[in-house]
């Protein structure tokens, strides 16, 4: 994966920095985000500030960008569908379990979005049932933003990190 990255990114430099957002979109969006591993964000980044495509500030904004907008996409599909989820089977047989997992974001909603930014198996699902516990729109936004922000800083410290420490 890593040469054929590298061969189409050489040749496509203006469209190539578009990656950075798609897959932290990709990653955080509910559904895809579970099959998504953030592995592919951190290579993409890593190869593209090793080769000196983009600046680092350039990729961590972009991929905060892109990863709120999935969080986002999971937060209004979990508005979309909303209190209609409680007459699914799978909710109904274990009742008790989403009960408590919404009394738990309706609780801790600010916290859970943070917590749940930087657990790859919640980060796709925390946005939905946020959406589903009727969180306040604006509420979420700005708590969002603040996560994704830090979660972008994290993102940074990880590529540059991995650059000081594979390539000096």
């Amino acid at each position: 994966m890593n040469d054929a990255l590298i061969n189409w990114a050489q040749q496509h430099q203006q469209h190539a920095l578009l990656l950075v957002p798609l897959f932290a979109f990709m990653e955080t969006c509910v559904g895809i985000g579970l099959f998504i591993s953030s592995v592919f964000l951190v290579v993409i980044c890593s190869i593209f500030y090793a080769n000196g495509w983009a600046s680092m500030t350039h990729m961590a904004l972009l991929a905060a960008a892109g990863s709120s907008l999935g969080d986002h996409a999971g937060y209004y599909f979990g508005r979309a569908i909303g209190p209609g989820i409680h007459h699914l089977n799978i909710v109904k047989r274990h009742r008790s379990k989403w009960d408590r997992t919404e009394a738990l974001v309706r609780r801790y909603g600010p916290g859970a979005i943070f917590i749940g930014r930087f657990l790859p198996a919640l980060r796709s699902l925390v946005p939905a049932m946020l959406g589903i516990s009727g969180f306040a729109r604006l509420r979420y936004t700005l708590f969002d933003i603040s996560a994704c922000s830090l979660w972008a800083l994290g993102l940074t410290a990880i590529v540059l990190g991995a650059h000081q420490l594979f390539v000096q």
